[in-house]
């Protein structure tokens, strides 16, 4: 074992740590009910239980500082007339609740200021149970799953036997938005910035709604197992975990290409193990792992994601298995002791136990590498902003250095994106998904240009994770004797390249005799008529068709515009010489005294015709050269195509 390569990473020797016995929450009644939910949540300040209770629907919410064993008669969130299913905390608002139930309705919630599940009671000395603040109709049978939304303030997601998930305003109490399934959802998860919803399907596929569009993103078919499946958005990026079952009920896990469902999970599945409890995923975004924690086993595993694979890293094991967990928000971790997340687990239906997870350092400072900016308890967005199509980038970030040291934490605010409340369905993967993981910053977009779009595609296309399939073309190009083939036809080109190039230094040098003071650049003209850069179309490079020999562009402009060598003239144009001269008559003794009538405009003029005569001689060889050379390249392209059929 000594050769055996050891994965390096900061977070290898996590270890979940379980509470002290009198740390737990004691003499709990776990709901019974077979509906598979997490059956406990948990928002840091809060932990609420699917409460076995009789007389219709009931849950209760334990504060986390009320340890220990709870009395025998307890308060209840009462007001479903069938049993609680699901039950989630609005992150923006620690005593505010929202429940599912068997009865079809969604309850709202709120925790009252005074309240102890210890000891709340009435003035008589009676328990006293909570009331709903509102309770919610438009699901036609039960409602099985709810979840707030992670930017937005009274935003939540509800899904049903009825085959739909909606979106309500809970403040109002409408249901905005719903989306119609073939089958039962068993699971969803928004992504970061709250825009897609990720949704797993007993029909067994796996679909990426663009929410307020009520789009589909992409779809493909999911684990094959005939036991519910769940997913997880892999935190900022356009990821998804999830959790399901082979068609010979062995436990998988997958990670998925939001973009690109149909593809399939990223490098396969990864196989757990044979057992028949349906596993619960959780990811933290913070560190990039993936927790896997499987109902009827005592085990919680983790991984950690990076570059599209799930390295392990350990596992928690216990003897007590577990039907519910909860995961508390990561802004409520203890960083003094490098604790990294905080689960609570239920065992044996009647105790609830927390478990941290801690990186082993001994530093006693800020660890800042594994503590980056949280996502906060302040609402990057309202209901109406976001139903109308206001998005942000993720939610309000706060810092854990500042809780660390007991100061009033800073908040990192979410950018607001100007996106229309209607999102284009025909792109909804650069809209949405390129999120911003770690996320690789948007390529500005370019304009389209022959040879600029198809790398644009490509770039594309790599950063998605595609790479063009090979052909037999590519197979063949390979080999060696296509490539000595290519190697001797290169050879023969430079060769006669180079004899072309030493006829146009040979022009260039007469060119470069000619007396050219005479001629001055003409102030309005961005193209100065410098023989060498006139004849710098790059002859000599094998690509012969890109450089294009209409770029000296000499023969049009540069006749009509002709310079006078002296400054003080101005250049007349050839339609109209006459009135310049007319308008600089002291200017022509100057001339006269020197004795040097070639300098006139006149004699400008023809020194000019020369020249551009003498350009035209040599814009017509090298046309000719071209010629040449798209001949040769043809013949070229004849022999390879012939080898190929000959392969």
């Amino acid at each position: 074992m000594s050769g055996r390569f050891v994965r390096a990473s900061k977070y290898r020797h996590v270890f979940g740590q379980p509470s002290k016995k009198e740390l737990c929450y004691d003499n709990i009644r776990v709901s019974t009910n077979a509906w598979d939910s997490n059956l406990i949540k948990a928002n840091g300040k809060y932990i609420s239980v699917n409460w076995n209770a009789s007389g219709g629907g009931a849950f209760a919410v334990i504060p986390v500082d009320e340890v220990g064993k709870a009395p025998d008669k307890v308060p209840l969130f009462r007001g479903h007339t069938a049993t609680v299913l699901d039950t989630d905390f609005n992150p923006f608002n620690d005593n505010i609740i929202i429940s599912g139930s068997d009865d079809s309705k969604v309850g709202l919630w709120r925790i009252p200021d005074d309240y102890s599940f210890h000891n709340y009671v009435d003035s008589n000395g009676d328990i006293k149970d909570i009331a709903p603040v509102a309770m919610y109709t438009g699901h036609k049978r039960k409602v099985g799953h709810v979840k707030f939304h992670p930017t937005a303030e009274n935003v939540a997601a509800t899904s049903s036997l009825d085959y739909t998930v909606k979106l309500w305003d809970v403040e109002n109490g409408k249901d905005k938005i719903t989306l119609t399934h073939k089958d039962l959802v068993t699971s969803f998860a928004f992504n970061y910035n709250g825009n897609l919803l990720a949704t797993t399907s007993r029909d067994r596929k796996l679909r990426v709604w663009d929410i307020r569009a009520n789009e589909i993103v992409s779809e493909g078919p999911g684990h094959t197992g005939a036991k519910a499946s769940r997913v997880a958005w892999m935190g900022n990026s356009d990821r998804i975990g999830t959790t399901g079952f082979s068609k010979l009920s062995d436990r998988q896990m997958g990670v998925w290409d939001a973009t690109n469902i149909e593809a399939g999970p990223i490098g396969g599945f990864y196989s757990i193990d044979s057992s028949a409890g349906i596993l619960i995923p959780f990811f933290d975004e913070s560190n990039q792992i993936f927790y896997v924690g499987g109902k009827g086993d005592g085990n919680i595993r983790y991984y950690e994601f990076q570059d599209d694979e799930l390295f392990p890293l350990s596992e928690y094991q216990s003897i007590e298995p577990q039907r519910g967990l909860a995961i508390a928000p990561k802004r409520t971790v203890k960083t003094s002791e490098n604790e990294v997340l905080r689960v609570y687990k239920t065992t044996k239906d009647s105790m609830i136990e927390p478990i941290s997870f801690i990186v082993p350092r001994k530093a006693e400072v800020f660890q800042d590498d594994i503590y980056p900016d949280a996502p906060s308890s302040k609402p990057a967005l309202s209901a109406e902003e976001w139903f109308a199509g206001k998005s942000v980038d993720g939610p309000i970030l706060i810092s854990m250095e500042d809780l660390y040291n007991g100061d009033e934490p800073s908040l990192r605010p979410s950018t607001v994106a100007s996106t229309p409340a209607k999102t284009d369905s025909k792109s909804p993967k650069k809209a949405e998904l390129a999120s911003p993981k770690k996320a690789t910053p948007a390529t500005p977009k370019k304009e389209k240009t022959p040879d600029s779009e198809p790398a644009i595609k490509e770039a594309d296309a790599v950063s998605a994770g595609f790479t063009a399939p090979k052909t037999k073309v590519d197979d063949l190009l390979q080999k060696d004797e296509v490539n000595s083939l290519l190697k001797k036809a290169a050879t023969l080109d430079s060769e006669k390249e180079t004899v072309k190039a030493a006829d146009s230094d040979a022009d260039d040098a007469a060119w470069d005799e000619e007396p050219t003071r005479e001629i001055t650049p003409a102030p309005k003209e961005d193209v100065k008529p410098e023989p060498k850069k006139a004849e710098t179309p790059k002859v000599e490079t094998p690509k012969v068709e890109t450089p294009k020999v209409e770029t000296p562009k000499v023969e049009t402009p540069k006749v009509e515009t002709p310079k006078v060598e002296t400054p003080k003239v101005e250049t007349p144009k050839k339609e109209e010489p006459a009135p310049k001269v007319a308008e600089t008559p002291k200017e022509a003794p100057a001339d006269s005294a020197s004795g040097s009538k070639p300098l006139t405009l006149k004699g400008s003029i023809e020194k000019l015709s020369s020249v551009v005569e003498h350009f035209e001689a040599v814009v017509a060889k090298l046309e000719a050269a071209n010629l040449e050379k798209d001949e040769r390249l043809k013949a070229l392209e004849a022999k390879v195509s012939e080898l190929l059929e000959k392969k």
